[in-house]
């Protein structure tokens, strides 16, 4: 029995973005309290992008994961591009890197997060005989899950529909998409300790996301529309960093004051920050949309849309339209007057009230990450 095994090791691959990123750290995490809660002693690492924001997030943010990895990795387009040349002897490279190292570890199982990152240790587990998961956060399957699925396991997905655009449907479990535990905490009194918010305000907070980078099109729909919305709500504003940089001027009087308060981005504090939120102006990436549906926040969803874009958030943001959960502005409609109409349908409470419940029936009662974390302990039982 596994039990008994006193080095069980597991190894998590994908990266790239943070969204490929944080919710595996929020399935290491339910990993590794689950192996403590039945005495079995647990390492996990992670095989990550050499280059970019892999190794510092797991660095900071990653405190059940035993040691970082990077491999070399191409991204996978669906256009052509010359990059797309250089990128094959990056893959090829990424190949050899993962079966280095998977050969070193040894894993009883690989955990595939997704994306360009994920299919070269795939790949390499699949040619060393390691059995894994792929998870797909998506409503519609990316490349990389496409290819790392036909050797899984088992293909996690998040929506029970994705499971008709798979080729191997019947290897499908419907798992929810995984968030970090702290976003199932209660502390708004947090956020607003952090905001400054003044307690006795009868007006509405408004979360508006505009990215870790930025996202031009909501942060200009936000100046656009300042004055109208600070007569409405407390704005609070992520600009991401490359846009505050250009724009300092709004974190200064007459911008910032009570009623608007930019920040280039939270970091520890997202998670308290959301949750005192009233309403979330978002685009539609799959891990931000989870997090705001399990605190139960209203939306208007602006996804990135158009060319350079498979289309995967608009899809995501449909979903979430459909189910009653947001409004969506997406491509020419995603303009300042269908904004405030939609802001102003959203000043009802019971408005609100009806997006919030439609959140609760999309994530249902269970963890994701806990349940994706105890099918990995399972199949590791079964394996060993």
């Amino acid at each position: 029995m596994a039990e008994n095994n006193k080095n069980l090791k597991v190894v998590f691959a994908g990266g790239g973005t943070g969204g490929h990123i944080y919710p595996g750290i929020a399935i290491a995490d339910e990993l590794k309290a689950i192996a403590i809660e039945k005495n079995i002693q647990l390492q996990i690492y992670w095989l990550g992008n050499k280059t970019g924001m892999d190794s510092s997030i797991i660095e900071h943010d990653g405190k059940s994961i035993d040691g970082f990895y990077p491999v070399s990795s191409g991204k996978l387009r669906r256009y052509l591009s010359f990059q797309n040349f250089i990128d094959l002897f990056k893959i090829i490279a990424g190949f050899f890197d993962s079966v280095r190292i998977l050969k070193k570890l040894k894993p009883d199982f690989l955990f595939s997060k997704g994306g360009f990152v994920s299919v070269c240790p795939c790949k390499a587990a699949a040619f060393l005989h390691i059995p894994y998961f792929t998870h797909e956060c998506d409503f519609t399957p990316g490349l990389a899950t496409r290819l790392n699925s036909s050797k899984a396991k088992n293909i996690l997905i998040t929506y029970k529909e994705t499971a008709s655009l798979l080729k191997d449907s019947s290897k499908c479990i419907v798992t929810g998409n995984p968030v970090r535990p702290v976003f199932y905490e209660p502390k708004s009194d947090l956020g607003k300790s952090f905001l400054q918010v003044d307690k006795s305000s009868s007006k509405p907070i408004l979360l508006v996301l505009g990215g870790s980078l930025g996202a031009l099109q909501i942060n200009n729909l936000v100046l656009e529309n300042l004055e109208w919305l600070k007569e409405r709500f407390i704005v609070v504003h992520q600009t991401g960093a490359a846009f505050a940089k250009e724009n300092q001027y709004i974190f200064f009087p007459p911008y910032a004051d009570e009623a608007y308060k930019p920040y280039p981005f939270i970091h520890e504090e997202m998670p308290y920050v959301l949750q005192c939120a009233d309403i979330v102006v978002s685009r539609a990436g799959a891990n931000s949309l989870w997090e705001c549906a399990v605190c139960n926040k209203p939306m208007i969803l602006i996804p990135l849309a158009g060319k350079g874009t498979r289309g995967d958030q608009v899809d995501n943001a449909r979903y979430f339209e459909n189910a009653g959960a947001a409004y969506v502005l997406a491509g020419s409609n995603a303009t300042s007057e269908n904004l405030k109409e939609k802001l102003a349908l959203l000043l009802d409470k019971e408005v609100r009230a009806s997006f919030s419940e439609s959140c609760k029936n999309i994530c249902g009662s269970e963890v994701p990450a806990r349940k994706i974390a105890s099918l990995i302990l399972e199949n590791i039982i079964k394996e060993v």
